[in-house]
């Protein structure tokens, strides 16, 4: 899978991806990740690629000619017009299920705004999805593409070196993740759940499915309405909440 991305700091974005999963899913060829400095394709001598906004108003805004240069610069070298994401806290929310859908991509290409953003004729010309990492505003763009590039390329077969893990992890079912343990078996007297040392592996499979449950009640209820669970499940948060019901009460 190959992303791309349009930034103004592309030292940033590399200097992040480059390292631990990815970095390695990179050497390997499993994944590959360019980055286009926008300022590249400036026709300024001093190479701007903001001015200030018709109508007046606080900070400056990035000018529609070297963000669509850049893009289509990368057009005519792959000969097509791959799918483009503006990060920006005006589009849909970052989810696991959008990360599934973009996995499926070939190219995905992440234009990164600053300043006040970007000149809304440079969006309407050639972006096909506004997303968000989340409700609040960040200096730039490289962060939240970085996230979602990490978040997407687990998703990409041959990244992760045990593929059950992607599978597995936090809201994969719209479940939160059950807690994990390692070695020493007891720590400052916290010992390690038994049944992870049973060797039982339906019970172990049936306990971490009801601390999932439990903890994404406790953390994060708002999931559970599109969460998969069986009949027992169910029935099993049925009664979690009749006790957190009561317990209330007390």
């Amino acid at each position: 899978m190959n992303f791309y991305v349009l930034t103004l700091f592309p030292e940033m974005v590399m200097g992040g991806l480059q390292t631990s999963i990815t970095g390695r899913a990179m050497e390997k060829g499993v994944i590959s990740v360019e980055t286009l400095n926008i300022r590249d394709f400036s026709f300024d001598k001093h190479h701007h690629v903001d001015d200030a906004p018709y109508g007046g108003g606080a900070g400056m805004v990035m000018q529609p000619g070297p963000v669509v240069d850049a893009y289509e610069n990368l057009c005519g070298r792959l000969s097509k017009r791959p799918r483009v994401i503006y990060m920006t806290p005006q589009g849909r929310v970052f989810n696991q299920t959008i990360a599934k859908e973009l996995a499926e991509e070939e190219d995905l290409v992440f234009l990164c705004g600053h300043y006040e953003g970007i000149d809304e004729r440079a969006l309407e010309l050639i972006c096909t999805d506004y997303l968000s990492a989340g409700d609040y505003v960040l200096t730039g763009g490289e962060l939240p593409a970085m996230v979602m590039i990490d978040c997407i390329s687990r998703l990409v077969p041959g990244v992760l070196n045990n593929e059950v893990s992607a599978e597995v992890e936090s809201f994969s079912d719209n479940l939160l993740e059950y807690p994990q343990y390692t070695r020493p078996e007891i720590y400052r007297d916290m010992a390690v759940p038994q049944v992870l040392l049973s060797g039982h592996h339906k019970n172990i499979e049936e306990w971490r499915r009801r601390q999932s449950i439990q903890r994404t009640l406790e953390r994060r209820p708002d999931l559970l309405k599109e969460a998969n669970l069986s009949k027992k499940e169910q029935l099993y948060l049925e009664e979690l909440l009749r006790q957190t019901e009561e317990k209330n009460k007390e």
